[in-house]
C-alpha cells in the first residue's frame, strides 16, 4: 500500500462518517461543505519533511497555514509506519480554544489507547508552545523516516499514535478509523445514519471491563489488612463494606463525625453515674477499637472486621492519636508495645481486618494524614451502570456524559454514583430532591462551573424545573 492508496481509503471512510468536502485541491467546489481536505503527498513534500494529509476546519483556506484542530496522518514514503494525530494548525486557535480547554476532548482520544499501542497525549491540549517530547523521543529512536516531519509539527500535535502498517494491515486501518471516527464525532459530522456508523466504529474500541469490586477489595484485605474505600456519594462504599462483612465471624461498626474523640474510638474514662460514696467517680470507657481487639484476642480463631464509616469526618490526629503505630501490616518483628487501657499491643491481631470509607465529594472534611495513607491501601469506587431493570441507565449516562465532557480530573470524584439512579419509577423525584440540590451545592462551591448550562438544560428537560429561578 502506498501513501496515496491510504489517502483514498481514509477519504472514503471519512465520507461514510459524514465528511462533505468543501474543496477539490485548491478549488472550492461546495461552499456548504464541512471540511477542507489537505493532501500534501508529493515527492518534494517527503524530502522536505512536510508530507501529510488530513481534514481541516471548513473555515480555513485550501493551502497555507491554518487554525484549530484537524485530523492528520503523517506517513512514511514507503509506508512502513505512520503517525495518526489530532493537530492544531500552526496559526493556533481561532474557534477551538474553548474546545481545547474542555477535558472531554482529551478523554475522547484517551479512550483509543490500548496497553501495547504507541500512543501519546499532551497533558493540556491548549499547549501549542512546547514540543511534544515523548513523541519526538520515540520517533527519533525507532522511526527515522518520520523524524523530519514530526520535528516540524511536534508542538502543534495534541494527541498521536504511531502505527506500523507492516504488522497487521486490517487492524492498523481499524485503529486509524477509530481516530477518524473520534474526530468526526467531535466535529458533529453526518446524518443520523452516519452518526450510527461513527458510533459502531467506536463501539469496536475495547472499553475497560467493569472491575469485580467486591472480589478486588477482598483480595486487597487479605494482602494489606487495612483498606480505605473512597469515592463519590452513591458509589457503594458502605454497601460493599457491609456485604464483605458477611464473610467475617464478627463485625464492629463505627461512623466517625466531627465530635468523635480518642476515648470514643479507642479507650478513655467516663463519669460513673451510679457511683456511691467512696466509690470511683469514673469508669473505663471501651471504644469500638478496644472492643474489636478484645474480642479478636479472645476469639483468635475467628476472622474479625472493623468498619470505620466516613473516616475523614473526624479530626484523625485527635481520634487515632498514638494508635497510628498499630496500623502497620508488615510489623511482625516489632518489640515495642503500645498500651491501650490494661492491654499492650505491638500490632493489631492477625485476625483483624479494617475497612474505612471516605466520601471524596465532601471537600470540607479533614485532610487525611500522610501517615495514615501509608498504612492503608486505597481502593477507589467509581460510578458505573448496574444490570438491573430498575436502574435508569439513560439518566445515568446523561450525567456521566456531562462529567466526561466538563469535569477536571479532580472533579470526576464528584460524579454521583449508581445508587442515585436505581429507583427508575421515581427518578423525577430523585432528580428534583436529591440530584439537583447536590449539583447546585457543587456549583456554589465553585466546582463544574463550565457544566452549569448543561446541568440546567438537563434538569429542565427531564423535570420541568429550573435550577435557578
Amino acid at each position: 500500500m502506498t501513501a496515496d492508496d491510504l489517502y483514498r481509503i481514509v477519504l472514503e471512510k471519512a465520507k461514510s462518517f459524514g465528511l462533505v468536502a468543501k474543496n477539490d485541491g485548491k478549488t472550492i467546489i461546495n461552499p456548504k461543505g464541512n471540511s477542507i481536505i489537505r493532501n500534501n503527498l508529493l515527492d518534494a513534500s517527503f524530502a522536505e519533511g512536510k508530507a501529510y494529509f488530513g481534514f481541516v476546519s471548513e473555515d480555513e483556506e485550501t493551502t497555507g497555514v491554518y487554525s484549530d484542530f484537524s485530523f492528520v496522518i503523517f506517513p512514511e514514503k514507503e509506508l512502513g509506519s505512520l503517525v495518526v494525530a489530532l493537530v492544531v494548525g500552526s496559526s493556533g486557535f481561532k474557534n477551538d480554544y474553548q474546545l481545547a480547554s474542555l477535558p472531554g476532548l482529551r478523554r475522547t482520544f484517551l479512550k483509543l489507547r490500548t496497553p501495547n499501542s504507541k500512543t501519546f497525549f499532551k497533558t493540556s491540549f491548549e499547549n501549542i508552545e512546547n514540543a511534544f517530547k515523548d513523541l519526538l523521543k520515540e520517533i527519533r529512536a525507532n522511526h527515522p523516516g518520520l523524524k523530519k516531519v514530526i520535528e516540524s509539527y511536534s508542538k502543534y500535535i495534541s494527541a498521536a499514535q504511531i502505527i506500523k502498517l507492516d504488522d497487521e494491515e486490517e487492524q492498523s486501518l481499524d485503529t486509524i478509523f477509530a481516530w477518524l471516527a473520534s474526530y468526526a464525532k467531535v466535529r458533529e459530522w453526518g446524518t443520523t445514519d452516519q452518526r450510527k456508523i461513527i458510533a459502531d466504529t467506536l463501539n469496536g474500541v475495547a472499553e475497560p471491563s467493569l472491575p469485580d469490586e467486591k472480589t478486588e477489595i477482598i483480595d486487597l484485605l487479605e494482602k494489606r489488612k487495612y483498606v480505605v474505600l473512597q469515592g463519590a456519594p452513591g458509589t457503594g462504599k458502605t454497601w460493599n463494606a457491609l456485604e464483605i462483612s458477611k464473610r467475617y465471624h464478627k463485625t464492629f461498626f463505627e461512623q466517625f463525625h466531627a465530635e468523635t474523640t480518642y476515648s470514643d474510638f479507642v479507650y478513655g474514662l467516663e463519669p460513673n453515674c451510679d457511683a456511691q460514696a467512696g466509690q470511683s467517680q469514673f469508669i473505663q470507657k471501651k471504644g469500638i477499637l478496644y472492643k474489636t481487639l478484645e474480642y479478636a484476642e479472645e476469639h483468635w480463631n475467628e476472622k474479625v472486621l472493623l468498619i470505620i464509616d466516613e473516616i475523614n469526618r473526624a479530626n484523625l490526629s485527635n481520634v487515632l492519636g498514638p494508635i497510628f503505630y498499630l496500623f502497620e501490616y508488615t510489623s511482625n518483628n516489632r518489640q515495642v508495645a503500645l498500651s491501650i487501657g490494661n492491654k499492650e499491643f505491638t500490632r493489631l491481631p492477625d485476625n483483624v481486618h479494617v475497612i474505612a470509607t471516605m466520601n471524596t465529594a465532601d471537600r470540607s472534611l479533614a485532610v487525611v494524614d500522610f501517615a495514615l495513607r501509608r498504612r492503608f491501601a486505597w481502593y477507589t469506587l467509581k460510578p458505573h451502570v448496574l444490570a438491573s431493570s430498575n436502574f435508569d441507565s439513560k439518566m445515568f449516562k446523561q450525567f456521566a456524559d456531562i462529567f466526561f465532557e466538563y469535569a477536571t480530573d479532580d472533579e470526576l470524584n464528584l460524579q454521583p454514583g449508581q445508587s442515585y439512579f436505581i429507583d427508575k419509577r421515581n427518578m423525577k423525584d430523585r432528580l428534583v430532591y436529591e440530584l439537583m440540590p447536590l449539583i447546585k451545592e457543587y456549583l456554589a462551591e465553585g466546582y463544574l462551573l463550565k457544566a452549569k448550562d448543561s446541568f440546567c438544560e438537563l434538569f429542565y428537560a427531564t423535570t420541568g424545573k429550573l435550577m435557578y429561578e
